[in-house]
């Protein structure tokens, strides 16, 4: 399809917007400009450019009835190109077999790498602490390799990725470390959390300054992150099946499934899932923002039912480590809620009901931050610093801080103050954060409490 023929479809579909008294033509000028950066987003992921034209428009944000019933009224095109046309763009389809080819071979990495210390002694049984220190390492490496090809980086940006994921392996375990020391499990949750953002940079293509891109990373994270649970779900099913089908012949599986299927899954399944979102990106919904809608509601009143409890009982909240780690993800699961909420959420809408549902949301996490942190600071009065109180108290204030300005921004957005584009803003330049705190744990922390 020439650039005359997608121009053509444009035209068509802004008359058919302009038809409707409720919209101006300011607001289609908008919208059209939305719609061809998205066709060019759809259009660079492989797909034709008729295909990227019907999906842009059936992803249009705040006219989404009439970008739909449009889409509607013009499907016949899209199932002929994405099913039954037997002219499709032979190009694009090679680009989708190479695509599997590199999956499958990033798969198989990282199973291999899980697997490869064991060929020096190091197994699963006698060295968990190796795994310990490792795991997101050995798993996340391969990911990288998969978006490198992916998104055809750079040699600097390859460079860059590669040495960041050396910075890391490297003070991880040349750092003396006792198994039983509190530094060693903050670098084993830390170092993933480090990684992730790594493999962040590899994803973007290497323009991680990219407000934009940052919040295509943040769409993906949420995702890979269902697409995984899916996969360990039926992946425990077949480890039933597995162990329940060699138990009835008399065949002991469990050195198998303890040792070779679940970790080779599990690192397998890490590049499977990234390339099954990549996959289904360009022909349905995302999942994230959906679930979104669901949750935001049920955690809003759960959080305000915490709050209560707290109040009726006068009970403190424990600051031992399991709860302290149990409250951070609690409160990253709703900083999670807000930030797909915003993937969905058009920037020129108006508030809403579910926008003030979601400040409902971060003021009730804001206030359970600081009791947090007054619990904590209790502690560390009383006891004095350590590693995990230290840790603890860094990631509430990185949390604190970002919760506060993001109450603000709602309050100031619902109050029609600001523009929800700032919202946007504020999250996607607030990663590098995270990316930073991360990194100081995993670099910093050892050696600054003598690696207790």
């Amino acid at each position: 399809m020439t650039d005359t023929d997608i121009e053509a479809q444009v035209a068509e579909w802004r008359a058919y917007m302009l038809r409707r008294k409720a919209i101006s033509e300011a607001d289609v000028d908008e919208l059209e400009d939305h719609l061809r950066e998205r066709v060019g987003d759809l259009t660079e992921a492989g797909l034709k450019p008729d295909e990227a034209f019907l999906i842009a428009v059936k992803r249009m944000g705040r006219m989404d009835e009439l970008s739909r019933e449009f889409a509607r009224e013009h499907s016949d095109r899209l199932w002929k190109q994405l099913v039954l046309d037997p002219d499709r763009d032979r190009a694009a389809d090679e680009e989708r077999r190479r695509g599997l080819v590199v999956m499958i071979v990033c798969a198989a990495l990282g199973a291999v790498a899980v697997k490869l210390p064991a060929l020096f002694g190091t197994g699963f049984d006698d060295s968990a602490e190796f795994y310990a220190r490792n795991m997101g390492l050995l798993v996340l490496a391969p990911l990288a390799v998969y978006f490198a090809w992916r998104r055809r980086l750079s040699e600097a940006a390859i460079a860059l990725v590669a040495a960041l994921f050396a910075v890391g392996a490297v003070a991880n375990n040349a750092y003396p470390l006792e198994p039983d020391s509190q530094s060693i499990v903050l670098s084993a949750i830390h170092l993933p959390l480090l990684l992730w953002f790594v493999v962040g940079v590899a994803y973007t293509g290497g323009e991680w300054r990219s407000g934009r891109k940052r919040m295509d990373f943040i769409r993906f994270t949420g995702e890979w992150f269902i697409y995984l649970v899916l996969i360990g779900l039926g992946g425990g099913v077949l480890t039933g099946f597995t162990a329940g089908v060699f138990g009835a012949i008399g065949v002991d599986a469990e050195v198998f499934v303890s040792e070779w299927l679940v970790p080779c899954g599990f690192a397998a399944a890490v590049v499977v899932a990234a390339w099954l979102v990549e996959a289904k990106q360009s022909v349905i919904e995302n999942m994230a923002p959906v679930l979104t809608r669901v949750f935001t509601p049920l955690f809003a009143v759960t959080l305000v039912a915490v709050l209560v409890a707290i109040g009726v009982t006068t009970n403190a909240i424990d600051v031992e480590r399991d709860m302290l780690i149990l409250f951070d993800l609690l409160l990253a699961v709703v900083l999670g809620l807000v930030l797909y909420s915003i993937s969905a959420r058009d920037s020129a809408a108006k508030p809403g009901v579910f926008d003030w549902m979601q400040l409902a949301l971060v003021v009730a996490a804001l206030l359970i931050d600081v009791l947090v942190l007054v619990a904590i600071l209790g502690r560390i009065t009383e006891w004095g610093f350590t590693p995990n109180k230290s840790a603890a108290l860094g990631e509430n204030l990185v949390l604190f801080a970002n919760l506060a300005w993001t109450a603000w921004l709602y309050v100031s957005i619902i109050r029609r103050r600001k523009r929800f584009a700032q919202l946007e803003d504020w999250q996607t330049g607030y990663m590098p954060v995270y990316a930073a705190w991360a990194a100081v744990v995993v670099l910093v922390f050892p050696p600054l409490f003598s690696f207790a």
